[in-house]
This record gives C-alpha cells, structure tokens and sequence, in this order.
C-alpha cells in the first residue's frame, strides 16, 4: 500500500482543478456577480439557488444547509468517496502524477480506490459489450436495433452493445484484466450460485446508464431470444455506484441542452431517448425501471435551475391505461416542480421511438410540441371517470377534480382553470369557486410546509450560523455590516489592497467575536504567506473549526459590481470605511479619557490626546477626500 499523498501535491490538485467545471457536472450555474456563481444546492432541496461557488477562490457555500468547503470536499460529499479516493481522481482528470510519503508511486492497481475500482470495471465491461455486437453472435443485437431503425453508427453514438449468450464471457474478460471476483460481486453485473458467481447479463442488448459525470454505473439489458426466461428488459441491481431512483438515462448527454433550453424531456425507454436525440429533442432522458420519483426530481431542478423564471417538464406516455396511469404518478409530483409540467400522449398508443420509425422525426418532434399541461390533462382524466349527464356525476366529480385545481401553484392559472372546469361540468362558476377555495383551505396542511416555504436566502437570519460561541452579528447594525463587508473583500479580492490598507486592516480591531476571529485567521494566513489559489483554505484552517463555513461563506457571498471599475471602487470604498470605522473607535476613547480626566489644559497628558485627535480627523478627512 502507498503512504500519505504529500501535502504539495493535494494542494497542487486542489489548485489546477477547476471548480466550477466540475460543480457544473452535477448544478446548473448561472452569475451571481464578477467571479461568482450560484444555482440549486445539490446538498439538499430547494426553491430558490442558494449554493454559491467563487472558482477563483476554490470554494462552495450553501446559504440554506452550511455545507461548504473546495472541490475535493464537493467531490466527496456528491460521491461519497474518501479524501485519498478524490484527490486521485481529481489528479486522474487532470493527469497529474501524485507521490506518497514512502516514495511510491501511488496505489497499484488492486489497492485502487472501491469506488474507481468499480467505475474501471464497468468501463472495461461496456468496451466489452460494444464490441461483441460487432461479432457473428451479435448479428441478433444488431438486426434487433435495426428494426427499432437505429444503424451501426448510431448504436455507436450511444455507446450500445450486446453480451454473448454464454455464462462467463464478461467474466473470464474482467478476470483477464485484473479484476478480482470479490470486486466483480459488488458490480452488480453478476449473479451468484453454488459454483460461484456468472454473468448475469446474457444474450442482449445492452445499454450503458451513466451518472451526471459520465462516467457508466450500470447498464439497462433487453432479452432477445425466446428461451430467455427473464424479463424483457434487466438492469442492474442497487449497488454502491447505481441507485435506480437517482439516475436517468441519457442524462449525460442531455444535461447541457436541458439547462440551456431550460427544459427536460421524460420518456419510459433508453429507445425512446435515442430516438427523441436523433429527431433533435435533446432534452429526453428515461427513468431506469422505476417511476419518475422525487430523486429524479431534485436532479432536474437542478439542472432546470428551477426557481421561477420559467423552464418546463414534459413527460411523455403510452396511450394505454399503463400510460393513462404514469401521467397522473407524475402529476401527484408536480408540486415539488416551480417549472410549468406538461404530458404527451400518444392517442394511438405509439412510443417515440415507434413515431419516429413509422412517420419520421417529424412526428416526434410534433409530439413534444402539441403538450399539454398537466393539470389538464389530470383534470379531464379524472372527469372520465363519472357520468356527468347525471346531477349525482357532476357532483361527484366536482368533488374529485376541484383538489386538482387547488394544487395549482399560478394564482393567475388556478381561477381559469376553475372557468374551464365549470364549462367542462355544466355548472356555474360561483359553486366551482366553493368547492375549489374550500380544496385550498383544506390542503394547508403542516405536511406540505417543506414545499410551501422558501428556504432562506443571504442575508436572512435564518441561514447557516456559526456555533453558539460565536453567536451571529445582527448585520442590520451599520458597524456589523461593514466588518462584514471588509472581510469578504479581503478573502475575494486581497490582491486590490495596497500596503497601507493591509497594514490598517491588520490593526483593525473587530467587535464581533465571529467577525474577530476570522479577522485573526486572514492575519495568519498572510503572515504564512499563503498563495492565491490555497488562501481560502489556509483561513479556514486557522479560524476555529466552528468557523469554517461562516469563511466559506464569507468567500462566495456576491459583491455588488457589475465591472472591474466598479470592483475596484468598492473594494476600496469598503477598506476606507473600515479604517475611518477605526479612526471613529479611537476618537471615542481619547474623548472618553479627555472627559474623565481630571488634568490641566496645559498639561502634556492633554496636549497629546488633543495631537492625537488633531491627526486622527485629518486621515478621516484624506479617506473622505474633503
């Protein structure tokens, strides 16, 4: 086993790589000011982004859960690997060559991390794959994507391939490239019995399921052959690497275009994708043998930016009762959606990939555009359900469908699709309005709290505060907000300080304990002489632990510029304000000493202090400019 990785080379990892190309990986980021970024916390769930990150600083904070930290600490907290685990996969994306304390030259192969260990494996399986569908067997696979009007070059687009029908191909394949069995078992690509462990993928189609990264987890397999015994499609089991209600497929192809068009696309199969991407619906993603769930929710909100600025989800649906019934699964979830949620069905039962075989990519792209919103379509598949040429029908289903429209978020929406429901019943708006205001009052429940309120935003008292020792300053106080502010252009931006300024602010004294503390920690962190790249993290270490995401804070919270120029203005603007905040102090306490002593106008004692302020208001004058 290699030792430590030295201390350089974590921190050389730490500097080159680049944060916000990795946070983009998993969040949607938009600006939030020169140098920073923001977007939904992939820590926990919200509304409104709350997640900041400053790439030239290294660092992340949320301002509603507290998590913070640099890319290796986001790297571990989203793939829950180890801190050695991560730096060799940052240095692996990078290319950069660690060295261990021992001198060794790393791990060797069979001592990798699990997890990589377990991603290795399923990279070399998926080769594996696409190159059997290439083989004499793999005729079966390939005339199977045929028919679903895929070509070789599509299949090889998205990465499809075929496992042999024997029972060990892939694993005396995995065995022959270093992979031990008890690795092999934690992959979930093989089944176990009395004679050990065998394929559990054999003779089908395969397709790769991949994570936010890229990089593949598991794999979604279609039986090809009569005798097969299993289902018709078999994907891999939970493992440590894929979790079915956290991944959707395709979604490391579409990721860019569903945060540029702010929209996402939900089909039921990895066909269905394949064919939305080539009819030019680029947003298309499937779930992987499970509903559409509140997993897969947080994901797309995410990379929807979902806060209220627009954005839409389509699901698309078989015509069948099965497809009647995974739209409205769908529309029990909308709420935990801001972005507008529509549906598209099919009348005549034909999946996209079906459309786009027999009428082209047309008739897919057609689909997508005749949606229709969620609610509607809950609202009149319910209405099928009574007999309203009936007074007892229409009653009952008023009953049904008005908690529907109470669910609607738009107050501008909610009363016309009151209207709509009243023409739809043949009854007169005043009774429709009672049912659906009563729905309302009766669905404000405590349950639905956690999706009715904001989560706090900057500023607000209720974000993450440092621990109880270093209790919170009331920024609403002038003298709070402004130590704040000295601070947080200190950590962003201390190359904009002059001497001059540097030196006042190491002899600032801060009242906050909070502010004072990490006031301490920048002194240190200069006076070690910390690099740009490593700055941030070198305060963190040295302020109180309890501190260290209030720093982190402090290092991503949006300064009000629009351009250097402005930067620049304010950044000194701020500097001068704390030091005429110090000059203010002082002249306090000389007063106070001039007033409680008892000492002769012509004595030295007074002439001095009066010196003293004499000096003390003409710096205040110089930084005022007057």
């Amino acid at each position: 086993m290699a030792g430590l990785i030295k201390r350089e080379d974590i921190d050389e990892v730490r500097n080159r790589v680049d944060l916000r190309e990795v946070v983009e990986s998993y969040v949607t980021l938009k600006s939030a000011g020169i140098g920073s970024y923001k977007g939904l916390c992939p820590f926990h769930d919200e509304r409104s982004p709350s997640f900041h990150i400053r790439p030239q600083l290294g660092t992340f904070h949320c301002f509603g859960c507290g998590e913070s930290g640099d890319v290796i600490a986001f790297i571990q907290k989203m793939d829950h690997s180890s801190f050695t685990e991560t730096v060799e996969l940052l240095a692996a994306r990078i290319n950069y060559e660690l060295h261990y304390e021992d001198g060794g030259p790393g791990p060797r192969r069979e001592d990798y991390g699990k997890r990589q260990r377990l991603v290795d494996a399923h990279k070399v399986a998926e080769e594996f794959f696409r190159a059997q569908l290439a083989t004499e067997e793999g005729s079966a696979g390939r005339e199977f994507l045929a028919g679903r009007g895929f070509d070789p070059e599509v299949t090889a687009q998205f990465s499809v391939g075929y496992a042999p029908k024997g029972w060990d191909a892939l694993l005396k394949h995995l065995r022959s490239k270093g992979f031990a069995d008890d690795e092999l078992k934690l992959t979930g690509m093989f089944s176990e019995g009395n004679r050990g462990i065998y394929d559990r993928f054999r003779g089908r189609v395969m397709w790769p399921i991949r994570d936010l990264s890229g990089a593949t987890i598991g794999f979604g397999a279609r039986k090809l052959y009569e005798d097969d015994q299993g289902p018709k499609y078999l994907n891999t089991p939970e493992t440590s690497l894929y979790k079915k209600s956290q991944v959707l497929y395709g979604l490391d192809l579409a990721k860019k275009q569903i945060s540029k068009n702010r929209q996402i696309v939900v089909v039921e199969g990895y066909t269905d994708v394949m064919a939305c991407h080539l009819a030019g619906i680029t947003t298309a993603v499937a779930t992987c043998g499970t509903a559409f769930g509140t997993d897969h929710i947080k994901i797309a909100r995410r990379l929807l930016q979902d806060d209220g600025t627009g954005g839409e989800v389509i699901f698309t649906f078989d015509g069948d009762a099965a497809g009647q019934k995974a739209a409205l699964r769908a529309f029990e979830e909308d709420q935990r959606f801001i972005a507008q949620t529509y549906v598209c069905v099919e009348p005549s039962g034909a999946d996209p990939c079906d459309l786009r075989l027999h009428r082209g990519d047309e008739a897919v792209r057609e689909l997508i555009e005749l949606k229709r919103p969620l609610f509607e379509f809950a609202i009149r598949a319910e209405l099928k359900k009574f007999n309203l040429n009936t007074v007892e029908g229409r009653v009952q289903a008023l009953r049904q469908t008005a908690p529907i429209v109470a669910q609607i978020k738009d107050s501008a929406i909610r009363p016309a699709y009151a209207r709509e429901l009243a023409g739809w019943l043949g009854m007169n708006n005043e009774d429709v309005n009672r049912s659906v205001g009563a729905s309302i009052k009766r669905a404000r429940l405590p349950k639905n709290a956690d999706l009715q309120a904001p989560h706090p935003q900057p500023g607000e008292a209720e974000q993450a505060i440092p621990a109880a020792a270093f209790e919170r300053p009331d920024h609403r106080d002038p003298v709070m907000r402004l130590e704040r502010q000295a601070l947080e252009v200190v950590i962003q931006q201390p190359q904009r300080l002059k001497d001059e300024q540097w030196q006042a602010f190491y002899e600032a004294r801060f009242l906050a304990p909070a502010h004072s503390a990490v006031h301490d920690g920048v002194v240190a962190a200069s006076s070690a002489g910390a690099s740009a790249t490593s700055w941030v993290e070198v305060i963190r270490d040295e302020v109180p632990e309890q501190l260290r995401s209030f720093v982190s804070e402090l290092a991503v919270t949006s300064i009000p510029a629009s351009d250097e120029h402005s930067l620049n203005r304010y950044c000194a603007d701020i500097i001068n304000g704390l030091i005429e905040l110090q000059i203010t102090h002082r002249k306090a306490e000389l007063i106070g000493r001039l007033q409680r002593a008892e000492m002769a106008p012509e004595g030295e004692e007074y002439a001095q202090i009066n010196r003293e302020l004499m000096e003390l208001e003409m710096r205040r004058r110089i930084l005022r400019g007057t």
